[in-house]
């Protein structure tokens, strides 16, 4: 699976949120996409980038209850009506596309009566709006709200939820996660020094073993359920 992120971000370089996620895209198949960054927008070379992409993100900081306006240059510029369906092949049928949202304000304030009186949800209403017009797959928000705050141990939490935001195979189901997991701890195991394979061994030993105990754990809800029916 191919993952493409459009970022928007007027001053990327300043944003500690943005470099840490910078730094959390480095893998496999993903690829980083700054459009402030771009001197000029090739509306072919755009437009493969997301033809060859499966899953598509924008992520952005939120300004005024939307995204940055070179986000919004960028669409009015690649985002053609005959791209999105007018012609009626509808290129990105089919594939994901999700929303990673930055904010200097806790979750909480995003509900009616709350703050804002608004769900980052209602908020990003029109670009699910363009990716249904285009028969895309929606995925659920990825909120990223003071990030400033977070302990290190808050912050390593956040980068592995955004690397399986990016990259693990949805839904967000546990079956999914647990696949995702160990495909990671074994890449861990490959990629690790010679004085880390143990200790990664060991973790991957009692990832997997934690897995067999999930699975035996379902398969006796089920006979529960079965009896209980009968």
């Amino acid at each position: 699976m191919k993952t493409l992120i459009i970022v928007s971000h007027p001053e990327i370089d300043n944003s500690q949120t943005q470099q840490f996620l910078y730094e959390g895209s480095k893998q496999k198949n993903v690829v980083w996409h700054h459009v402030e960054e771009l001197d000029n927008i090739d509306i072919i070379n755009e437009q493969k980038l997301l033809i060859q992409a499966d899953r598509i993100i924008f992520q952005f900081p939120l300004y005024w209850y939307s995204a940055p306006s070179g986000l919004k240059a960028w669409e009015d510029t690649v985002l053609t009506r005959n791209f999105i369906y007018g012609d009626r092949t509808y290129p990105l049928e089919d594939k994901e596309f999700g929303l990673v949202i930055t904010t200097g304000l806790p979750l909480k304030d995003f509900k009616k009566g709350a703050a804002e009186n608004f769900s980052l949800d209602e908020l990003m209403t029109p670009y699910r709006a363009i990716a249904d017009k285009a028969k895309m797959k929606i995925l659920p928000i990825f909120p990223v709200p003071q990030f400033w705050y977070k302990t290190e141990l808050m912050q390593m939490d956040l980068l592995m939820d955004y690397q399986r935001y990016l990259t693990q195979k949805m839904p967000d189901s546990l079956k999914n996660k647990q696949t995702w997991f160990e495909k990671k701890l074994q890449q861990f195991d490959l990629d690790a020094n010679i004085d880390d394979k143990k200790s990664i061994e060991l973790i991957l030993d009692n990832f997997t073993a934690r897995i067999e105990e999930l699975d035996q754990l379902n398969d006796t809800l089920e006979m529960i359920k079965e009896n209980d029916e009968s």
